[in-house]
């Protein structure tokens, strides 16, 4: 049997649909049918059953969905084992929009340079998620915030960087006080259900600002642009800096504390690519260690 379907199929199950499994392992839309076609053929059970554009899996399917994680697992470390002088083959890394336009290519770059033949397989989302995700075995590792709540003794946890908040608002308001800019002008806020929101909200009530509510965005990019329309003012991550490019924003550092987002690797220590995952580990420390000498 040929693992890639099994790989379909997770991918199917995971993304809800044809269409998105496609995409995301860069096929057709009839390839991945035509696999799953191919599939269903090997084991002579049906897989998908469809209602309307909806995908949805069977209870033949759900009852192979964790054999077949395993198999895909071992088939991919059977490549590193035989070459044992050269660590090599392919992981899945969750990561959220903003890291990986951030952090994430300069860590890619020093991995590529000090192992050329491992490959990373980046899916984007968001960290509540990834938890979920890495501990059963639908992500090999995520870099995601740390949680509020303790984790399973089952996870690894490493510290990557902490990024502080700070206010953003338009260049008119570059000399005035943060605080009073919160209780005055329209507040923009970043979406209070994520975890960056919450610790947002936590600091709001802390210092007794009542802010003005005008927009609620989970996107530091769309945030920042509404900043620079003059229509508001926001709390938002540091990486903020990332859309500064041609954009009238000044930073305005807040008046009082604000406890930082804090971004970590998160694995699953019993992983079959622990070794990959852990190589992937030590060149974004290595990483972080060359941006703090420069």
């Amino acid at each position: 049997m040929n693992t890639k379907l099994l790989t379909t199929l997770l991918a199917v199950h995971q993304y809800g649909s044809m269409a998105e499994a496609a995409r995301r392992l860069n096929l057709t839309h009839g390839t991945i049918a035509q696999q799953i076609r191919a599939l269903e053929g090997d084991l002579g059970v049906r897989l998908v059953r469809r209602a309307g554009k909806v995908v949805h899996i069977t209870q033949a399917a759900h009852r192979i969905l964790d054999a077949s994680q395993k198999i895909i697992a071992e088939v991919d470390t059977l490549a590193a084992l035989a070459n044992t002088g050269e660590l090599r083959g392919e992981f899945s890394l969750g990561t959220g929009n903003t890291v990986l336009a951030g952090k994430v290519p300069d860590i890619l770059e020093t991995l590529g340079t000090q192992y050329p033949e491992i490959q990373v397989r980046i899916m984007s989302g968001q960290s509540p998620d990834f938890h979920t995700q890495v501990e059963r075995g639908i992500l090999d590792a995520a870099i995601a915030l740390e949680p509020s709540f303790t984790s399973s003794k089952a996870m690894g946890w490493h510290l990557l960087y902490e990024e502080p908040f700070v206010m953003i608002a338009s260049q008119r308001h570059k000399d005035a006080d943060p605080h009073q800019l919160l209780k005055q002008e329209p507040f923009i806020r970043y979406h209070r259900e994520s975890w960056a929101g919450q610790q947002i909200d936590t600091y709001l009530r802390q210092n007794n600002i009542v802010p003005r509510e005008r927009f609620e965005l989970a996107s530091t990019e769309a945030i920042t642009r509404l900043v620079h329309k003059d229509l508001g003012v926001a709390v938002v991550p540091s990486a903020w800096h990332q859309w500064e490019n041609g954009l009238s924003v000044v930073s305005l550092p807040l008046n009082t504390p604000c406890s930082p987002r804090k971004f970590g690797l998160i694995w699953l220590r019993s992983s079959p690519r622990l070794r990959l995952i852990e190589a992937f580990l030590d060149a974004a420390i290595l990483t972080r260690e060359k941006e703090h000498t420069n």
